[in-house]
């Protein structure tokens, strides 16, 4: 189906303004207003809907290294979260044209705009990537309109960094629920084990995997203590991706810590950060981050993987105890993309094996196992 171009008719001039004094202008494409966050950039070519819409991305405005935006539209079937989408502010540098896709149902403009997400259009994406990459993260401001550039830059430098919010407290679910989707096929049945889920801004996707394979998912909240996670009798834990510094999160790793000699464990990107904090490790705040497209080393195989990832902390290797090795690792920076405890069934991947390229997504199999 085809929706003819609205978003540019109209053209409503913008700009992202980082604390730094840059300023970056373009074309309001979304909802016509002013909001902060920390501006970030993401190199995955496709996948707009479900970077817009996963909890992981709270607090953050994301800018697509990608040229052109927009051209598949939007979906029902595509969101990552019920919730209201969490992202502070997109920006390409390209909105497309024109949607050509049979699913979709809406324009990404008229997504954005229905959900008040402020996003711009003719933005160089490529200066202001190569200026991130440069200097870092950087907070910022994203607004429509005409605005006072000495104010934007005074909002962005006055705005919470990424590491003073708790995100997981807004995003997890109120009470335990079992989780079930009317589209979701199994197709490969290869169990039926209960999975309890630790919510700290679970993606749809990650839940369809593990149904998709016959298990049945609890979704608990973030601070479920590890007596009433046990009380659900599980098979197996997955700890669930979500937003945030995961230092703010110790107390959720000493419920972890509870776990680990009880059931297997399953850590995935934040979860990945907690379970190396249950087993003694610390994390830090990574320089750019890695969003989109990333190559990790199995360790154990020797294989390279392409993985899709989103996430500004990491694992720090030399606070690992001498029990943790580690099992995978980033190919660009060196950092640790996945642990695994020697004798315990418990390990972890910084990586997304439910998204993009499909390389890593045995990890549910070999967990349900």
């Amino acid at each position: 189906m085809e929706h003819a171009k609205n978003a540019l008719v109209k053209r409503v001039p913008g700009v992202l303004v980082l604390e730094d004094g840059r300023c970056f202008p373009g074309i309001s494409v979304g909802y016509e207003g002013l909001s902060t966050g920390d501006v970030v950039f993401n190199t995955a070519i496709t996948g707009y809907q479900g970077i817009i819409t996963d909890p992981s991305n709270a607090g953050q405005i994301v800018a697509m290294t990608a040229p052109q935006i927009g051209n598949v539209g939007v979906n029902p079937e595509d969101n990552e979260s019920a919730l209201k989408p969490p992202i502070r502010g997109f920006l390409m540098r390209e909105l497309s044209s024109r949607v050509s896709n049979w699913r979709a149902t809406e324009s990404l403009d008229d997504f954005l705009k229905r959900h008040q997400i402020v996003a711009l259009s003719e933005v160089d994406t490529r200066s202001l990537t190569h200026h991130l990459r440069a200097h870092g993260s950087k907070r910022g401001v994203i607004a429509s309109g005409d605005w006072n550039t000495e104010e934007l830059i005074q909002k962005a430098k006055e705005s919470p960094r990424l590491e003073e919010i708790d995100f997981v407290d807004q995003l997890t679910v109120a009470e335990p629920v079992e989780w079930s989707e009317p589209n979701t096929v199994v197709q490969n049945p290869i169990c039926s084990k209960k999975i309890v889920v630790l919510d700290f801004g679970v993606k749809n996707s990650i839940l369809r995997s593990l149904v998709s394979l016959g298990a049945k998912v609890i979704v608990v909240p973030a601070r479920t203590s590890a007596e009433d996670v046990l009380k659900l009798q599980p098979d197996g834990v997955v700890l669930s991706n979500g937003p945030g510094d995961p230092a703010r999160l110790g107390s959720i790793a000493a419920e972890v810590a509870k776990l680990l000699d009880k059931v297997p464990i399953f850590g995935i990107a934040l979860g990945h950060q907690i379970l190396a904090m249950a087993l003694g490790a610390t994390t830090s705040k990574l320089k750019l981050g890695h969003r989109g497209g990333q190559s990790v080393l199995n360790k154990q195989t020797g294989k390279v993987a392409m993985t899709s990832q989103n996430h500004s902390f990491c694992v720090n290797p030399e606070t690992l105890l001498p029990e943790v090795e580690v099992s995978h690792v980033n190919l660009h920076d060196g950092t640790v993309e996945g642990l695994r405890h020697r004798k315990l069934p418990v390990f972890s991947v910084q990586f997304h094996p439910e998204a993009g390229p499909r390389d890593t997504a045995y990890l549910f199999e070999q967990f349900l196992r």
